[in-house]
């Protein structure tokens, strides 16, 4: 992995996974398509997807444990806070020897910056929501998330996907 590349891609997929509607249903949608993959992979994921911090779907899958719950909290609050992907976030480089957690304060009980969190963003509005899930490894994590959302935004998955 070359996170130079990822940090790249990641900002790419930022820019272009720009959705046109979010509504309680296109969010039903969202969370119903990223369980579907989880149940193709045989993943057990906790999955939600929340608009104006609000949680409008949350599944947790039979196998998936409470600490997947809470990873997701942690990621959805990196999201809400920064608007920008929790992945992202977590290989952002150093500035001045120090993390962005340290740097904003952030207690790591309440933040997570790791892969699975991504924020929904309306074309002309700007950040509305956020989408995490957890029970992968985080850089699988976030390519399931980025996955369904490039499905519901109409965008190839093959020009923005990591390599």
């Amino acid at each position: 992995m070359d996170t130079a590349r990822d940090l790249d891609r990641i900002a790419e997929q930022e820019r272009r996974l720009v959705l046109e509607r979010f509504e309680s249903s296109a969010a039903w949608t969202l969370g119903s398509s990223l369980r579907e993959a989880a149940e193709a992979r045989g993943a057990a994921l906790a999955i939600e997807v929340r608009i104006a911090k609000r949680t409008v779907f949350f599944h947790a899958m039979p196998g998936a444990r409470p600490s997947n719950g809470d990873w997701v909290r942690r990621k959805r609050n990196t999201v809400e806070l920064l608007a920008r992907s929790s992945y992202a976030a977590g290989l952002a480089p150093l500035q001045d020897g120090l993390t962005i957690a340290q740097r904003m304060g952030l207690p790591v009980r309440d933040f997570a910056f790791a892969g699975g969190g991504f924020p929904i963003v309306l074309a002309g509005t700007g950040l509305v929501g956020a989408v995490a899930v957890s029970g992968l490894p985080q850089r699988d994590d976030h390519e399931m998330v980025v996955a369904a959302l490039a499905e519901l935004a109409g965008v190839p998955l093959a020009e923005i996907a990591l390599d």
